[in-house]
């Protein structure tokens, strides 16, 4: 029997398991963590919002598009991050967090409509209260997973080379 060596090894070229010290792939279905907290990363960023979404650079999607990232997997719009407590949120404070910041987002979504430019968001008079939580919900976790919270937001290229998908 021949042993292959390194050089033909499958795992050269791997990318890091882990995200500022935690291993990536702790929760179960760390993918879809990824997309909530990209979600909730641009979504509580106020000085994000108006340099990157309301100035209109590519590569960062918008409101609409950070909404749908939030819920798009997790049905968070038809029941309670409580329900992926140990497998997308550590625990119940982080799955409390997370219900509110999308319950205020969704509000405003529908209010405003989920074609609405990105001004109706960022001008609406629940927006802040929106971003504070969501804000929140984004601190909780990204210190949760061992990151910074005030690093920028990722472009969603970024995103689709760390979750492997797209």
């Amino acid at each position: 029997m021949t042993v292959q060596g390194s050089e033909n090894s499958s795992r050269r070229g791997r990318r890091s398991s882990t995200m500022g010290g935690m291993p990536l792939n702790d929760m179960p279905w760390w993918r879809w963590r990824t997309h909530v907290r990209s979600a909730l990363h641009m979504l509580s960023d106020p000085v994000f919002q108006r340099d990157v979404w309301l100035a209109g650079v590519d590569g960062y999607g918008d409101v609409t598009d950070a909404v749908y990232r939030l819920v798009e997997d997790t049905w968070l719009d038809n029941w309670s991050a409580e329900k992926y407590v140990g497998t997308i949120f550590r625990d119940s404070q982080e799955a409390a967090l997370v219900d509110t910041a999308v319950l205020r987002v969704l509000r405003i979504m529908h209010q405003v409509g989920p074609d609405a430019p990105v001004a109706a968001y960022l001008e609406h008079e629940a927006w802040p209260e929106a971003v504070r939580a969501a804000r929140d919900a984004h601190v909780r976790l990204a210190a949760s997973d061992g990151d910074d919270p005030d690093v920028p937001p990722r472009s969603l290229e970024i995103l689709r080379i760390v979750t492997r998908s797209g």
